[in-house]
């Protein structure tokens, strides 16, 4: 399996990772990175091909949420670069997506006059190309590639995404949090036993203290700001930790009567909270309830902003986007009341290096806005986290959870990765690799086997181990609840099609019944009065195919034992009657009636009854003695192994 970070390796933002697994190559994510403003924003898809033939080389676009550093580069790689190939993403995060997109062009466009941007119309065209990926349903991409969704948390609609493509497989997170809040449930994944799981690890070295004291902290600090007099500015992105907080303030101002006013960015905010009650079955299972009496997102207390109110005297507190400062409406009143160390900034969230937000974070009093523009720093600076990410806990919960083989880290810093991937490497003992963008990263997978597992060998391997239980109990040890089943037997492989390999008791596999062959080109006697040589069949129709050159054929073999009085009483047969004979006679009229193939009885020259199947199945009574069971004994070719498996419904069907 290959992997390669285009963006998000060794750093946060512009998130996109292609992963080739199966001869098949996805794309997750297609994000630009906030802190540029050229045209290193957007991921070097250069690397996938200099033709612009993307849509050969790509089966599968991915994204895993709205956020712009995960999408915010798709319309420019589907429009501008011309990729037409599917692109899949949860239905709330196609709802939203052109919504940010739109949001951001304008911006970066009409505002900051940028030229070569996509356009309108591209972001339009582009979601015309995405096919809704719902949570747990598996989506067939082509006949081998499938894709599989799993809730995130984080925002609303992100998903973690499982490919698989053969005997490879990988599960992509994305961007989760494994704490439920007050919106959102916790993220959740099924053990698929990946060959990979590709982490995010914002938060990789940190863990987080109780989220009811960073409650309290944040609505102290608002609190305390508000009563001086100051303003409190909180930079957020629409959707996410915005609804979070919001809720947080309107139960806050309910409890305590407060009149301060508090205020949301209008228009954006307004389109957010709308497709909340859309896709409010994404939330958790206390907003679902309170659904029914009350809209949580109709705001009492929460107001649209107007750009009026920024000179405003008195106290106030505004939830303003984007949540890093870089541009909009939170850069803008940063920049009016930043000078007025009455106010506060509560920057509850990750910045990226380069935007004004990580400035201000690492304690800079002049901030330069841009080459024209500073600012002086006065305002109280506050760093709470309520960020949707999962901590260094979270992650490595995350990796119980899906139990892969081998696990890469992305959209992280190096350092903390490097501390992360020492943790994992110790606590799983599997291999951790953290690729920088543009690092192919090869990863050698294992190839695991599905196979039928013969009753025989199933039942005497579950002896064995309740054996084994009963042997620690009688010695006083605990005996723990079995999860795996140590089996021995042996393994015939399919012939590359629909017939699964099957794992069998090496009693079944009849070594004897093997015909050991040679054709008229391979030392065979060709004289009528020869004799073969020792140990060859040539004659044997089974061992010829249809050209006539001899050919091997594998034979398997079974018992099915069965109660003589059970089955005698269910027949309605009197102690005298020959069992043996009734059981093969019904199991022949059985046949007649449900299988196309002939059916013939035939007797041996013991007077011992065989009934055949078509070419190969043979059924008769095992001889038995005063020690033995009594039972039938079935073999068949391989090439007849699925008229066998009808055959053997029908023998159960007899004896019960």
């Amino acid at each position: 399996m290959k992997v390669v970070p285009l963006g998000a390796g060794q750093d946060v933002g512009r998130s996109c990772v292609l992963v080739t697994l199966g001869g098949k190559t996805v794309m997750f994510d297609c994000g630009m990175h906030m802190g540029y403003n050229d045209e290193r924003r957007f991921p070097d898809f250069n690397y996938i091909t200099t033709t612009g033939d993307f849509t050969s080389r790509i089966d599968a676009v991915v994204i895993t949420h709205f956020h712009l550093d995960h999408c915010g580069a798709l319309p420019h790689f589907t429009e501008q670069r011309g990729y037409h190939g599917p692109i899949y993403m949860t239905p709330p995060t196609k709802a939203i997506c052109p919504i940010l997109l739109e949001d951001y062009r304008k911006i970066t466009v009409e505002r900051k006059g940028e030229t070569g941007f996509f356009t309108s119309q591209h972001i339009k065209d582009c979601m015309k190309k995405v096919v809704p990926l719902h949570l747990h349903e598996t989506v067939w991409v082509d006949d081998e590639l499938e894709l599989r969704a799993y809730y995130a948390g984080h925002v609303l609609g992100a998903a973690m995404v499982y490919a698989r493509c053969g005997n490879e497989s990988v599960v992509y997170t994305g961007d989760y949090n494994m704490t439920p809040d007050r919106h959102l449930g916790a993220a959740w994944i099924e053990k698929v036993r990946p060959d990979v799981v590709i982490t995010e690890t914002t938060y990789g070295t940190t863990i987080r203290d109780s989220k009811r004291a960073r409650e309290r902290d944040f609505l102290e600090k608002v609190h305390s700001c508000v009563l001086r007099g100051g303003k409190v500015l909180i930079p957020c992105f629409a959707l996410g930790r915005a609804q979070e907080l919001c809720i947080l303030i309107e139960t806050y101002w309910e409890r305590m009567g407060l009149k301060v006013p508090v205020y949301f960015s209008a228009g954006l905010t307004e389109k957010a909270n709308r497709y909340y009650k859309l896709f409010i079955n994404w939330t958790n299972q206390k907003i679902k309830e309170s659904f029914v009496d009350r809209n949580p997102f109709d705001f009492k207390y929460i107001k649209p902003w107007n750009r009026d109110y920024v000179d405003l005297p008195g106290p106030m507190v505004l939830f303003a986007t984007p949540g890093m400062l870089h541009i909009g409406t939170s850069l803008e009143v940063f920049k009016k009341w930043a000078p007025d160390e009455r106010n506060m900034l509560i920057m509850p969230g990750y910045c990226v290096a380069g935007t004004v937000g990580a400035k201000v974070l690492s304690g800079m009093k002049v901030v330069d806005i841009d080459q024209y523009t500073q600012v002086n720093v006065n305002i109280d600076v506050q760093n709470l986290s309520f960020s949707a990410h999962a901590d260094a806990k979270g992650i490595m919960e995350l990796i119980r959870q899906a139990s892969p083989r081998n696990v890469v880290l992305v959209h992280g810093e190096k350092s903390r990765m490097t501390y992360l991937k020492s943790k994992i490497m110790g606590e799983f003992g599997c291999p951790c690799y953290h690729p920088a963008n543009g690092e192919l990263l090869e990863i050698e997978t294992s190839q695991d086997i599905k196979a039928l597992m013969s009753d025989q060998l199933f039942q005497e391997s579950w002896a064995k181990e309740q054996q084994r239980r009963q042997e620690l109990q009688a010695d006083g040890q605990v005996a723990e609840p079995i999860t795996q089943l140590p089996v021995r037997g042996v393994l015939l492989l399919g012939d590359g099609g629909k017939r699964l390999p099957r794992l069998l008791d090496p009693s079944e596999f009849d070594l004897d019944q093997v015909p050991v062959v040679s054709g008229p080109n391979v030392n065979a006697p060709t004289g009528g009065d020869q004799q073969a040589p020792a140990g060859a069949i040539a004659e044997s129709p089974a061992a010829m195919d249809e050209s006539g050159t001899a050919s091997d054929t594998v034979v398997f073999s079974t018992r099915k034992v069965f109660d003589e009085a059970a089955v005698a009483k269910r027949m309605g047969l009197d102690a005298s009657a020959d069992l043996s004979h009734a059981i093969l006679a019904a199991i022949s009229e059985l046949l007649t009636i449900d299988s196309e193939q002939q059916v013939r009885d035939s007797k041996g020259a013991d007077r011992s009854q065989t009934i055949e199947v078509g070419s190969s199945i043979k059924i008769s009574a095992q001889p038995t003695d005063n020690d033995s069971l009594p039972a039938l004994l079935v073999s068949w070719a391989w090439e007849e192994e699925e008229l066998a498996t009808q055959v053997l419904v029908i023998i159960n069907r007899v004896l019960g």
